[in-house]
């Protein structure tokens, strides 16, 4: 998997550039603990799967991976609230921004959720209103690109050029994080209630892992992706149930549950759906493929 590079969205990618440790190095961690002789006891993979499924999280910390990513500026900002990492980001003060924007396609321009505020719903706009949408933003986004060339072309500062760059410009940066860490990374960022277009980072991220550390990877799913946390007031309620099924939200109405609560506790018991991170190599293309493109992109302003 190092040095692929999966194509997301329309100009990002997601490149896997450097690994330390693997499946082995976890045990090797975790076995320190217990000296010479241990290895009889378990299987590498039933001790990767004890350590997860009781939070012994440290010698997940042993495997680091460091990934090239480019992504819309809304994205990185998404991302970056992840603090758990060292990250050195493509710096506009420094070199010309490459002019690439992110433009949604027409299944992935839906309407505002009524229920979640911070979301979107599966609903599209209408392909007149999706015309309308696209004709200003590519507007808006020449105007940007044309400001920018002519600040530079000035030689105003380029701290000073970007700032009026939107958020669907690109920006690319280096990211390396423990597994651990990681893990915790794609719990949030590859559920469905993620916004889709961090989701398509996330889940090809999950499928380089998946490739790493298989083991690892296998026990994360079991133990923390499908898995989900009882509060006090769930186990009440499971514990209610057995005496009166039929009755259960009437039952947890009684003991304090909002019907938010009811509902997510309802989700906390449904099996989930298998998703499967699998990728495919072939779709990834060269790191030269990319630098290519960023060049295209990238203004080289004629100084007055």
């Amino acid at each position: 998997m190092i040095n692929k590079y999966f194509p997301i969205l329309d100009h990002g990618f997601v490149s896997l550039k450097d690994i330390m440790g693997n499946d082995a190095s976890i045990e090797e961690a975790a076995r320190v603990s217990y000296g010479a002789g241990t290895r009889k006891k378990s299987t590498t993979r039933g001790l990767i799967r004890y350590l997860m499924r009781h939070k012994h999280t440290t010698p997940f910390e042993m495997v680091e991976f460091k990934f090239h990513i480019c992504a819309p500026l809304f994205v990185a900002r998404q991302w970056m609230r992840h603090r758990t990492a060292s990250i050195n980001e493509y710096s506009g003060r420094y070199s010309i921004i490459p002019t690439m924007f992110y433009c949604p396609k027409r299944e992935n321009l839906t309407k505002q959720s009524e229920e979640n505020n911070q979301g979107r719903d599966e609903s599209l706009i209408s392909e007149e209103g999706y015309r309308r949408v696209t004709e200003v933003a590519r507007t808006l986004r020449s105007s940007n690109k044309f400001l920018y060339k002519s600040l530079l072309e000035q030689d105003v500062a380029r701290e000073l050029a970007r700032i009026d760059l939107p958020l669907s410009t690109y920006t690319i940066w280096y990211w390396k994080v423990n597994l651990h860490n990681l893990f915790h990374f794609l719990k949030l960022r590859c559920d469905e209630h993620s916004q889709w277009e961090i989701r398509q980072y996330s889940d090809t991220i999950a499928g380089i892992v998946k490739e790493a550390c298989p083991l690892a990877f296998e026990a994360w799913l079991d133990y923390g992706y499908n898995a989900s946390n009882l509060t006090a007031l769930d186990k009440k309620l499971i514990n209610t149930m057995r005496a009166n099924p039929e009755q259960i939200e009437k039952l947890a109405a009684e003991i304090g549950m909002s019907k938010r609560e009811i509902k997510e506790f309802y989700d906390k018991i449904t099996p989930p759906s298998i998703k499967d991170f699998s990728l495919d190599p072939s779709l990834a293309k060269s790191g030269e493929y990319f630098e290519q493109k960023v060049e295209e992109y990238t203004i080289c302003p004629q100084k007055k």
